[in-house]
């Protein structure tokens, strides 16, 4: 195996787990922020899906540097989606719940998607199946989104929320495990 693997990087653990620790307990609270406001204007809603979008470009930039091989290539693949979702967002805040609910499908799916492929690269590693049950939950939030339920205003917001959190959760059990094991 290559030193890029995840499962190498679990067994001599990873100097910068702690940088999961942060983001992720940082990724719970702005869910927990998310779903305490009421965000009634397309613009507010925008500037919310913008920002998660936008941190996940940052957080998944961060992850090329600490990567090597195809999952270097996977994680600037996904820093340039999610960038590029995060800058529409941005860009055209006036636009309509449906635009707004496409690309946070977009972003679920790319995510979910990513997730999964991650949780069954690492399966025999501890809480493996943590990534993989996320993933499809992103999956399925990712069609949910692309359809129309109505009151896309508040569904929208619980998308945010359940997004960053699921995230959040996701980023505080891969810092565990990548923790450096005292021996």
């Amino acid at each position: 195996m290559s030193a890029s693997t995840p499962t190498d990087r679990e067994e001599t653990g990873d100097p910068l787990w702690w940088l999961l620790l942060v983001t992720g307990s940082l990724w719970v609270l702005f869910a927990l922020i998310v779903f305490r406001f009421d965000y009634t204007t397309v613009a507010a809603l925008s500037i919310l899906l913008g920002t998660v979008c936008v941190a996940a470009a940052l957080l998944e930039t961060v992850m090329v540097f600490s990567t090597t091989g195809w999952w270097r290539v996977a994680h600037a693949g996904f820093a340039i989606a999610f960038a590029i979702i995060g800058v529409l967002a941005y860009v055209h805040p006036e636009n309509t719940f449906n635009v707004l609910a496409t690309l946070f499908a977009f972003y679920l799916l790319l995510r979910g998607i990513f997730d999964i492929a991650a949780a069954l690269v690492v399966r025999p590693a501890e809480l493996w199946w943590v990534g993989l049950i996320f993933g499809a939950i992103q999956v399925m939030l990712a069609f949910w989104a692309a359809g129309d339920f109505g009151h896309k205003a508040f569904l929208l917001v619980v998308w945010v929320g359940a997004s960053a959190l699921v995230h959040g959760i996701l980023q505080l059990v891969t810092a565990f495990r990548l923790r450096p094991h005292q021996g």
